[in-house]
């Protein structure tokens, strides 16, 4: 699994074509002419949507920030199953930041934060932002996909939020896990047994079609990251010619997407590596060593102490299952404010494993939060049965056991979280489908960093080869994982926008330096 929010510490085509007309000044739009629904679902292409205030209620932050931005908000109806379209039906969020060069407006884009299922409604603003002046000839169009945010929800009513942890040192710790695992996917067939089986990657992209039609358009254009370049790619292979300029940021190979996360090991391991680095150069800082080695002696220590005793942070006893998975989402960002964090995150660890009160950061204390209280529940849950529903994953416990004990002794840190057992391994509805195989001609740009721990350069060299339409944009000794708008590139966000602007490809792969113009 890749999210920006969930490892963060955890997506076009040559030249632009004239789109139908959007919105009248009523704020009602009927569907675009083109390829026609499949049967039964002419209802749903066809239907008639009305744009409203974003905000609800006072609390709303968000919602007040789309409408002070100009945006409107609105429902749409889909099919929980596409194959039965007279059947149950749910309810699609979106938002919308129209297009203000009226003349020289491409269409709408539509945008995916990634996860699975982080919420979008709000990324209308963030991408407003990246784009520069070449998003006024664009709707900006936010989705919560199904069953996330403002969409029919979906919640497995976890008492814990983030599932991924480390199988532990011994065989017992790791049983703990299948134990834990089990209970995770008990408590998700009983609290959302009924719709599990529609929550999957083709499904939203089938939902991303009809999101199309009732937006007046012929083609959409579409900017994603991590899972998000995932479904963008599947929606091209699923819908061909019905896709415009595509941006796919920190994408991964599909043909390994899925519930586990082997072959993140290795760029995770060199992460840890220069962030040691950075930190002894600040000893005097965070205390953690005067040498690359020292720190990492000292994050080896706290996870042992953590295995013999479970460490005291605040109000939170964190233990050997959970303190490699915060290491594992703590690397992947090389910038000197990430870093700084995670550096603070671990001298906090540091004193909890020597026996000293350790009162957690504000973003340590953020992440355990997430990862420990049942806060979460309703923004992980989909994530997960994104996950299960899209790939089938071993039900035997024994595969993850021999998968943990074999890649140990490569990987000692990282490789019993990687291989561990998940809920995907008692789900309760096998996938309907099976994945998408993509080998779309459909142009688009990838995003991606040499140093990406989540879903990584390889991967994105592996779309690159089954996307023959794609160029790719390298972004050279870097780790990030979403760069465009987000990192800190000017090279990067330059050739980004210039194709945004153009709606012409590179004419050949592109390679960019950390700070270069």
């Amino acid at each position: 699994m890749t999210s920006r929010t969930l490892t963060r510490a955890l997506g076009r085509r040559l030249g632009a074509l004239v789109a139908l007309p959007v919105l009248a000044a009523s704020g009602t739009v009927a569907a675009a002419a083109g390829p026609g629904p499949g049967p039964g679902l002419a209802r749903y292409y066809g239907q008639h949507i009305t744009w409203t205030s974003c905000q609800q209620g006072s609390d709303d932050e968000q919602g007040r920030e789309l409408d002070r931005a100009g945006a409107r908000c609105t429902r749409i109806t889909v099919p929980l199953d596409h194959t039965r379209p007279g059947g149950r039906t749910i309810t699609i969020a979106l938002s919308r930041i129209a297009a203000t060069d009226r003349d020289h407006r491409v269409g709408a884009m539509m945008l995916n934060e990634g996860g699975p299922a982080e919420p979008t409604l709000g990324m209308p603003l963030e991408a407003r932002r990246y784009m520069g002046a070449v998003s006024a000839r664009y709707d900006l169009v936010g989705m919560d996909p199904r069953f996330v945010g403002r969409s029919t929800p979906l919640d497995c009513g976890w008492p814990s939020g983030m599932w991924i942890r480390s199988a532990g040192s011994t065989r017992a710790a790791f049983d703990s896990q299948v134990a834990l695992q089990k209970d995770l996917a008990e408590r998700c067939a009983r609290n959302s047994g009924d719709v599990l089986p529609y929550a999957d990657t083709r499904d939203t992209a089938r939902d991303i079609d009809i999101v199309r039609a009732v937006l007046g358009e012929r083609r959409l254009s579409y900017l994603g990251y991590s899972y998000g370049s995932y479904l963008g790619a599947v929606y091209a292979q699923m819908f061909p010619g019905r896709t415009d300029r595509m941006v796919l940021d920190s994408p991964g190979d599909p043909r390994v997407w899925g519930p586990r996360l082997t072959g993140t090991e290795g760029p995770s391991e060199r992460a840890l590596s220069a962030w040691a680095a950075w930190t002894a150069a600040r000893h005097g800082e965070y205390g953690l060593g005067r040498t690359r080695a020292a720190v990492l002696g000292t994050v080896a220590r706290i996870v042992r102490a953590s295995a013999a005793r479970p460490l005291r942070v605040g109000r939170y006893t964190v233990d050997e299952h959970l303190v490699p998975y915060l290491v594992y989402g703590g690397v992947g960002n090389d910038r000197d404010e990430a870093r700084a964090s995670f550096a603070s995150s671990v001298r906090v660890l540091n004193a909890a494993a020597r026996g000293a009160e350790a009162t957690p950061t504000p973003e340590l204390e953020g992440a355990l939060r997430f990862n420990l209280s049942g806060e979460s529940s309703a923004l992980i849950s989909p994530a997960a049965a994104i996950l299960c529903g899209d790939r089938a994953a071993p039900r035997d416990p024994e595969v993850y056991w021999r998968d943990v004990q074999r890649s140990r002794r490569r990987h000692p840190l990282f490789g019993p979280i990687t291989n561990n057992i998940g809920p995907c391994a008692f789900w309760p509805a096998p996938p309907r489908e099976q994945p998408t195989a993509i080998t779309t001609g459909a142009p688009a740009l990838l995003v991606s960093a040499t140093g990406d721990t989540a879903t990584t350069y390889r991967g994105a060299l592996g779309l690159h080869g089954l996307m023959s339409g794609s160029r790719l944009l390298t972004l050279r000794g870097t780790i990030a994982h979403g760069i465009y708008g987000e990192y800190g590139a000017p090279c990067v966000d330059a050739e980004v926008n210039a194709y945004l602007a153009s709606g012409t490809l590179p004419s050949r792969d592109l390679t960019c330096a950390p700070g270069r113009r």
